[in-house]
């Protein structure tokens, strides 16, 4: 399966208010359940869309992408005290062992869907953290988002993070989405 990254000058388009339909604050919030003092990761930020939705629940995010150039339109935007952007991939996130209470990802997964970026995921979450993913469904008609050869179902992402140690709750494919919920065992 190819990966690709989401390309930094369409960046204007990740701010679409139409993002809400597919995955909606509260639903993403139940999928990770923080509570206010947590410290968690939005794996591939972007430009903060979720992110700035995220933050008056949290303690501290931690917004994690690999390109710095989404990091500057964020920036441009006005980040929330409680944000703090870190450029890196997944598979090599700058964060100490069990720094984490939880972490989610908005249509992102696809993206660094790698054994190794699950087993890093792993590392930096404390025992019991959760994670939320949202993303694209490999049966979606691929009208949005990736190519249908560059997508997940939930079933698969499912049993790559249970490979990874996670216990997953929730694994449900949607129309063009799938959501999932898990927990660091």
């Amino acid at each position: 399966m190819g990966f690709h990254t989401f390309d930094s000058s369409q960046a204007a388009g990740l701010e679409d208010q139409e993002r809400f339909k597919y995955v909606s604050i509260d639903e993403l919030l139940a999928l990770f359940d923080p509570d206010g003092e947590s410290t968690v990761a939005d794996l591939g930020s972007g430009t903060g869309f979720y992110t700035d939705e995220i933050a008056p629940y949290v303690g501290h995010v931690y917004a994690v992408d690999v390109q710095e150039e989404m990091h500057s339109h964020y920036r441009q935007k006005g980040l929330p005290e409680n944000v703090e952007p870190v450029t890196a991939e997944v598979s090599d996130l700058p964060f100490e062992d069990d720094a984490l209470d939880g972490a989610y990802s908005t249509m992102t997964y696809h993206e660094f869907a790698s054994e190794e970026s699950l087993a890093e995921l792993a590392r930096v979450c404390r025992p019991g953290a959760r994670v939320g993913i949202a993303d694209w469904g490999g049966a979606g008609a691929g009208e949005r988002g990736p190519p249908l050869s560059e997508r997940f179902d939930a079933a698969e992402a499912a049993s790559a993070l249970e490979s990874a140690g996670f216990d997953v709750d929730r694994a449900d494919d949607r129309r063009e989405t799938f959501v999932l919920s898990a927990r660091l065992e």
